[in-house]
């Protein structure tokens, strides 16, 4: 797992927002670091690779035991050892991870993946672009969609206790 504290750059005197990106391609998750990068929020980013790390990380098993819990999940679809409709499914079941918004952030433009995906409760679906520039138009958009429009429930509201964070 990568842990890009590096965005952690932006307002003062506020929570970080932690996003988990479930992603095995490198060049997407430079592409997403760059695009965070100029955000004007305190942004962190985890990154984990397989949909197997990222069920150990939102149920903060082993070495995630200290992690805090993301405020949003970037997840690709086509993923080692457990895919992205696997994990979708599993975070959208589980009482205790329902809650957190799960872009589907992925290459596959096939109809049956956006049905499924919207089947799973993913909050949304976006097919990656090819050109760099809009690659980076959408994340900044999931970006200011999520933090600056939508209002997320806190930690507290959620009804569990906030994770001293090691970030």
């Amino acid at each position: 797992m990568q842990s890009l504290a590096g965005l952690d750059s932006g307002l003062t005197g506020l929570s970080a927002i932690t996003v988990l990106m479930v992603e095995d391609d490198a060049d997407d998750v430079y592409l997403t670091q760059e695009a965070l990068r100029a955000s004007r929020l305190r942004m962190v980013l985890h990154v984990v690779n397989d949909g197997v790390e990222a069920m150990r990380y939102l149920r903060r098993e082993g070495e995630h035991a200290q992690r805090r819990r993301p405020d949003l999940v970037l997840l690709d679809l086509n993923l080692p050892r457990m895919d992205g409709r696997e994990v979708l499914a599993e975070i959208k079941e589980d009482p205790t991870l329902t809650e957190i918004p799960v872009v589907v952030l992925t290459t596959s433009k096939a109809e049956e993946d956006v049905a499924a995906s919207y089947r799973h409760h993913a909050n949304c679906y976006i097919s990656k672009p090819v050109d760099i520039e809009q690659f980076r138009a959408v994340v900044a958009s999931i970006e200011n969609f999520w933090f600056t429009v939508v209002r997320l429930p806190s930690e507290s509201a959620r009804g569990e206790p906030p994770k001293p964070s090691t970030d």
